[in-house]
């Protein structure tokens, strides 16, 4: 199959982004400069630079031209068990770490499972589940989404039916579950990738259908108690994984 020409040129573009040979700030080739030196239209040439954009890689400055993006400052996101086995909020004590206020807003809600959630919790679909969106924030700006869902079957008019209300609000999944006698050994993660949903690049301030790192996450003891969907932003954090090893 040939390539589309406009993505040849996307591509090319940004080969020279990731190798550094075009840094942050730098200006690129003007759109009539592209069209005489790849041989196209200039509607092409438009079409490669509106790509780039879209990933997030280049932003274009009315009446200037189109800059390579400057690189958000990047954070780790530590995904350890022998932390989140802690009391208290992994994401906290990541931010701190990097000497950064880390905190969130929260909002749950009553809804029914649909199928996937259903599945990863083990319950029946359409079954009650508390359903909670965070925006996690480092330093009042925010870096990262999550949506948790917990089945009701097992936290409904506890103390900790409400993840961030009540004598136990915020204090992580493993802490509230132990509260009302649930012992959570097991974190299991799938991380796939995709683009950004509209919702979640204005929550972000990224670009539509820039990349998104998407981290399954699902707490599980005798049963699994919860799971979520974490949303985090390509170009801010990276992942770093500490896994036990039997001695």
């Amino acid at each position: 199959m040939v390539q589309p020409a406009y993505q040849r040129i996307a591509d090319e573009l940004r080969e020279r982004i990731v190798s550094g040979e075009l840094e942050p700030g730098a200006r690129l080739p003007s759109r009539a400069a592209l069209a005489a030196e790849y041989r196209v239209a200039d509607s092409v040439a438009l079409q490669a630079l509106r790509l780039l954009a879209s990933e997030g890689l280049v932003v274009g400055r009315s009446g200037s031209g189109t800059y390579v993006r400057e690189k958000p400052e990047l954070r780790r996101l530590t995904r350890s068990w022998y932390r989140e086995s802690r009391d208290g909020s992994p994401f906290r004590a990541d931010m701190a770490a990097q000497r950064k206020s880390g905190g969130w807003r929260a909002a749950s809600e009553t809804a029914e499972a649909p199928p996937a959630i259903a599945e990863r919790l083990a319950i029946a679909q359409g079954d009650a589940v508390m359903r909670t969106r965070y925006t996690f924030l480092a330093d009042d700006e925010p870096v990262m989404l999550s949506t948790s869902w917990e089945p009701l079957a097992l936290t409904g008019g506890t103390d900790v039916m409400l993840p961030e209300d009540g004598p136990y609000a915020g204090r992580g999944v493993t802490e509230r579950m132990r509260a009302i006698g649930v012992n959570v050994d097991v974190a299991t993660e799938v991380v796939t990738a995709r683009a950004a949903l509209t919702a979640e690049a204005t929550e972000l301030g990224i670009p539509t259908g820039a990349l998104v790192i998407v981290i399954q996450r699902t707490y599980t003891g005798d049963r699994p108690v919860e799971t979520a969907d974490i949303i985090v932003p390509v170009d801010r954090y990276e992942l770093a994984y500490v896994i036990p090893v039997e001695p």
